[in-house]
């Protein structure tokens, strides 16, 4: 798809307009796809996968990148923190797996795991199992590392064929757009889904004002990106941002980011003060098989971690990867959702 139908389709996913209205009535077979399946699910015709563990999911229901990562980032640490041994599964987006699910930890290679879980397992050191089945993935993550006792779904809200005990929705600042079912619309389900989760966390550009808890379901959570030091692809050297701009303002800076909503890296950057002379954003789940960067004349070139976990080896001395650290305006959010899994393991530990 080119840039300018990308732009046109993802115009009319967040107002609607003639083509949303083209397309509604392939939306209505998604609806029936939709219900049809949880349906086949609800009444009992196929049975759902239940692991010997408590089983977090992490999705969205707004299709593309909404901050997935790193909220499983955060929340597997959370859990490690506080005495869990988390275990993530994952599709493994854009891996030919075949039929055997792939396991692994630490320094996993995206080639073989995808980009997400390379970067969840070397953020974490957590083990990683990769597969569509994601029961699949379970199975052998289990099999593999024996001491893990919580799983963490990076994705997967829409596979039911994995029970979960906790259901966590990220979206962002487009929220539901314009309320329409793929293709229509951005929307794998419903919006009405939205109100059987546990909780939905909102990644927004900044802090938001203070504002009372929401301890009422879903669990309503404001989530924000911090910038941490830079790192170089070539040396591994680190840097303040503010010591990056500084050298190479003058020179002009550029940023690319191949995620789900590279604008939101971009206003990070912006926020931190980093004027940006040019950006690049690139697909979701870019493969940097070839340097998209030839044409860009910066002295300076930031990319995400997530982008730097595929394109470190493409020799370019000018890439720097900027990590960025999530906070969370719910300071009892990972002590509940502890706590709920905590019940869930009792639960299973007295059957």
């Amino acid at each position: 798809m080119s840039q300018i139908a990308r732009t046109l389709l993802q115009r009319q996913w967040q107002d609607g307009g003639w083509l949303s209205g083209l397309l509604a009535p392939l939306s209505g077979l998604a609806w029936l796809a939709v219900v049809g399946k949880r349906a086949l699910y609800g009444r009992g015709w196929r049975q759902a996968y239940r692991a010997p563990v408590p089983v977090i999911v992490v999705g969205n229901i707004y299709v593309g990148g909404t901050g997935k990562t790193p909220v499983v980032i955060a929340l597997v640490q959370a859990l490690r923190e506080r005495g869990w041994t988390p275990g993530v599964v994952s599709r493994g987006y854009g891996v030919k797996v075949g039929p055997l699910a792939r396991t692994g930890r630490g320094d996993l290679s995206p080639e073989r795991f995808g980009d997400e879980p390379a970067l969840i397992a070397r953020a974490t050191d957590a083990p990683v199992g990769i597969h569509p089945d994601r029961p699949r993935a379970v199975r052998a993550l289990l099999g593999a590392f024996p001491d893990v006792d919580v799983i963490v779904s990076d994705d997967g809200l829409q596979h039911l064929a994995l029970a979960r005990d906790v259901e966590i929705v990220v979206q962002d600042g487009r929220g539901t757009g314009n309320g329409r079912l793929l293709p229509a619309g951005p929307l794998r389900e419903p919006a009405s889904r939205l109100e059987h989760v546990d909780a939905i966390v909102t990644n927004t550009a900044s802090p938001p004002p203070a504002a009372p808890g929401g301890a009422s379901p879903p669990r309503q959570v404001s989530m924000w990106m911090e910038p941490g030091e830079a790192w170089n692809l070539r040396d591994g050297s680190l840097r303040a941002l503010w010591e990056l701009q500084a050298e190479y303002g003058a020179g002009g800076i550029a940023a690319a980011a191949g995620i789900g909503n590279p604008d939101r890296f971009f206003a990070t950057l912006r926020a931190a003060g980093v004027a940006l002379e040019t950006t690049l954003p690139l697909p979701d789940h870019y493969s940097y098989a070839q340097s998209p960067f030839a044409g860009i004349k910066a002295g300076l070139i930031l990319v995400t971690a997530k982008d730097a976990i595929k394109c470190s080896g493409l020799g370019d001395n000018r890439l720097w990867a900027v990590p960025v650290t999530p906070r969370f305006s719910d300071p009892d959010f990972f002590d509940w959702i502890a706590a709920r899994v905590g019940r869930v393991a009792r639960r299973g530990g007295d059957n």
